[in-house]
């Protein structure tokens, strides 16, 4: 019984993965994770980012983890993003923690 389980969870988290990739694309979020998105709303990230930071990066982190483990276009752009947004220092630290999870849950 447990080998039968085991092909039938791989399954179930494949199928999980790919319409999680599906719905990405067909709700067009890849159009937010250009350079050009985060030119435009610099300034606005900057207004909010001022009066919660904790809670901005926490949102950065929760996005940007699931694109490192998802292998979704838009992950190198998310980290430059980062650098220009919160700061060299700081995007540098988020970076490495977020990708870091994410790539850990990429291998699982």
């Amino acid at each position: 019984m447990a080998l039968e389980s085991k092909p039938l969870m791989k399954l179930l988290v494949l199928v999980l993965i790919t319409g999680l990739v599906a719905l990405f694309f067909a709700l067009g979020l890849q159009e937010y994770l250009t350079l050009e998105f985060v030119k435009e709303s610099r300034e606005r990230f900057l207004e909010i980012y001022t009066h919660r930071p904790v809670f901005i990066i926490a949102v950065f982190v929760a996005v940007y983890i699931p694109v490192v483990a998802l292998n979704l276009p838009g992950a190198a752009i998310l980290g430059l993003g980062a650098g220009t947004l919160f700061g060299t220092l700081t995007g540098t630290v988020i970076i490495s923690f977020a990708s870091s999870i994410g790539a850990t849950l990429a291998c699982l």
